[in-house]
């Protein structure tokens, strides 16, 4: 694999720059003098905020982009073979990277790299973690999956031996990484389209884990089933929590103000109780705390800066994001394509008022529709009413034979009101006539599907 020299910046391509992972990355070598510059399909903020930086790109993805100044080439996943900058690379025999590996390497010139896995909550147990860091004045250098307020993005590049980022299991680009301390936020199927079945799901995730050095330390979920065979025989230390006290760290006396955000009791591992609040709804974001907050009793945090800087976290871009309101109608939009994560986000949804609960549902990728599409039915229920618009085939093409029709027939013979309309301005106009004020209009996907509460808002 080619090494990057960083004390001797080059010239890097990213081909596929305008991702959230890509352009935090690009950012990152941007500020250690590297020349960077890359390719995306389209213009968007972040690209014409790495624009804003000095970064050049192209818009187009075209082999005469791909030049003999440039030293190394840096693919996502989404990237195929036949894409003819990845083609001009090879025939130019131009080093290359994929994310992954480049992530991986960045990691090593840190002292404390800490990398978030699971299945859900990576974006936001990672951004709760980068609240508490900045609260303690760590200064510590962040590579986000969403925008964080605090930062105003989703790359921070600080001066400390402290560097926090996401470790996603698909394609297992979380085993090109090199952390100090590794999160498990949970294992669940997903990415079937990669994976064979849970158990090859599992399986990374241990072999993520046993990443972890002798002085290093995996902070897991306990609540994952049969979590032992994920953490016995490592050489690493093991902290663990969870909903319950058989977890070093774990809630009690859970209650809910009036927007569904939770207050607890948080336990610590020295058995010390601390009263802690968020201001993000739902129960799946104490443990997503709990996680953070266990890493912060790793690096000596005081847990007083710890639940004041969770008390101040807010949330991050499209997860149970707050977009306005129209004529009575709250919008809300959230990033859910899982029938897990969906079943966590109706259910906040349910302690936030509201009259009638609307969810308008893109789902993600054509393998994970048909994977799940009794799962999503089932979830999906938790909404009074419930509106599908086409999948999103992000990096795939139709060739399941699933479609959206597919699951409002499964919906609908659950009993649950539910509609499907091919385009964003039939589901729009349908909206504008039936939501009605003090109704709850939750946009959810991780496509484009944020587009139709942002265009009923004017925005």
């Amino acid at each position: 694999m080619y090494q990057i020299n960083f004390s001797q910046p080059s010239s890097v391509y990213f081909a596929g720059i305008g991702g959230i992972s890509m352009s935090g990355l690009a950012e990152i070598l941007a500020d250690a003098g590297f020349t960077v510059s890359g390719s995306d399909r389209s213009r968007s903020a972040l690209t014409e905020m790495l624009e804003a930086k000095g970064i050049t790109v192209f818009y187009g993805q075209r082999a005469e982009n791909i030049t003999s100044s440039v030293d190394c080439v840096v693919f996502t996943s989404a990237i195929g073979k036949d894409n003819p900058e990845y083609i001009a690379a090879h025939e130019k025999n131009i080093p290359c990277l994929t994310r992954a590996e480049l992530l991986g390497q960045i990691m090593k010139n840190y002292d404390i790299p800490i990398a978030v896995s699971g299945t859900h909550g990576k974006t936001t147990t990672s951004s709760m973690l980068s609240e508490i860091l900045l609260h303690a004045k760590l200064d510590p250098t962040l590579s986000i999956g969403g925008i964080l307020k605090t930062i105003g993005g989703n790359i921070r590049v600080g001066k400390s031996e402290y560097f926090v980022t996401e470790a996603c299991e698909y394609t297992n680009s979380f085993l090109s990484f090199f952390p100090k301390i590794g999160i498990i936020l949970n294992i669940e199927e997903d990415h079937l389209d990669f994976f064979k079945d849970l158990a090859d799901i599992r399986r990374s995730f241990r072999k993520f884990a046993e990443l972890l050095p002798e002085d290093g330390c995996l902070v897991i979920n306990a609540d994952i089933a049969d979590c032992q065979e994920i953490t016995q025989g490592l050489a690493c230390r093991v902290i663990t929590f969870g909903s319950g006290p058989n977890a070093d760290y774990y809630p009690s006396d859970v209650t809910y103000d009036e927007n569904g955000n939770p207050g607890f009791i948080l336990h610590s591992a020295n058995g010390s109780c601390t009263q802690a609040a968020l201001r993000v709804p739902g129960y799946h974001n104490i443990l997503n705390a709990l996680a953070a907050a266990a890493v912060a009793d790793l690096l000596s945090i005081d847990i007083g800066q710890t639940v004041q800087a969770l008390h101040g976290f807010t949330g991050t871009d499209r997860r149970f994001e707050y977009k306005g309101s129209v004529g009575g109608i709250t919008v809300i939009d959230d990033y859910s394509h899982h029938p897990t994560e969906i079943t966590a986000a109706l259910q906040a949804a349910a302690r936030y008022p509201h009259k009638t609960l609307w969810c308008v549902f893109q789902p993600h990728t054509y393998s994970r529709t048909k994977a799940f599409l009794k799962e999503f039915a089932k979830a999906l229920t938790l909404a009074d009413k419930v509106v599908l618009a086409d999948i999103y085939a992000a990096r795939e093409t139709d060739t399941l034979g699933v479609s959206s029709e597919m699951l409002q027939k499964e919906i609908q013979a659950l009993g649950q009101e539910c509609y499907y309309f091919p385009s964003f301005d039939e589901i729009e106009n349908f909206l504008l006539e039936n939501c009605l004020k003090d109704d709850l209009l939750i946009t959810m996907g991780a496509g484009d599907v944020v587009k139709i509460g942002e265009t009923l808002l004017g925005s």
